[in-house]
């Protein structure tokens, strides 16, 4: 085949492909805030995430995220959310992961002080984008009532968007959700003997 007529024929295939691009996108006309669940034991979960929470931003959105069980850690989202004042409602909730704290009181105590936040948030129709950053773990864990938690997404304001990130998302989560992606480990420097790097991890 000569490169003219390799070109005809891309031409033609992509105008048939655009053609039935634009009929499908006809059915397409529902608007509204998602229930978005990101989960799965692969890397990545909350740096999605928090690229959702910078895509919102650059469009003017109000964002609000509460970021349960990482207290303790000094993450570059941290700071840099952390100028964004402003902009951006940051809210950390806990003490590090259970077998740094040590003490389920405490755990509880944390989880139900970011929830409140959380809930609060929810309420709030001024919120267009709010980042649950590890409420799986929570939930996991039970430091918070399941049944509670999808009441409260599930009556949020029409136009909000709340993404929930954490490893083992529960069932009743995910059948609520509206968009589900499941992150898969295949491979992680962890394994290879590499630590938790600035930038890459936190």
């Amino acid at each position: 085949m000569d490169e003219e007529t390799g070109n005809r024929e891309h031409q033609a295939a992509m105008q048939k492909l655009q053609s039935e691009r634009r009929e499908l996108m006809k059915s397409k006309s529902q608007k509204g805030g998602l229930l978005i669940v990101h989960t799965g034991d692969g890397k990545g979960k909350s740096t999605a995430a928090f690229g959702m929470a910078l895509r919102s931003l650059g469009w003017g959105m109000k964002v609000g995220v509460v970021q349960f069980v990482k207290g303790k850690w000094k993450t570059g989202e941290r700071l840099f959310f952390g100028e964004l004042a402003d902009r951006i409602d940051y809210v950390v909730s806990g003490e590090g992961f259970t077998w740094d704290t040590q003490d389920r009181e405490r755990d509880l105590a944390a989880a139900q002080a970011g929830w409140e936040r959380a809930r609060t948030m929810i309420a709030d129709p001024s919120y267009q984008l709010i980042i649950l950053d590890e409420l799986n773990i929570a939930l996991r864990y039970e430091q918070l009532p399941l049944p509670e938690v999808l009441d409260v997404l599930k009556a949020r304001p029409a136009g909000t968007h709340v993404c929930i990130t954490g490893r083992n998302a529960k069932p009743e989560l995910i059948e609520a959700a509206d968009l589900v992606t499941e992150f898969t480990l295949v491979k992680h420097p962890f394994e290879q003997g590499f630590k938790a790097q600035r930038g890459v991890e936190f």
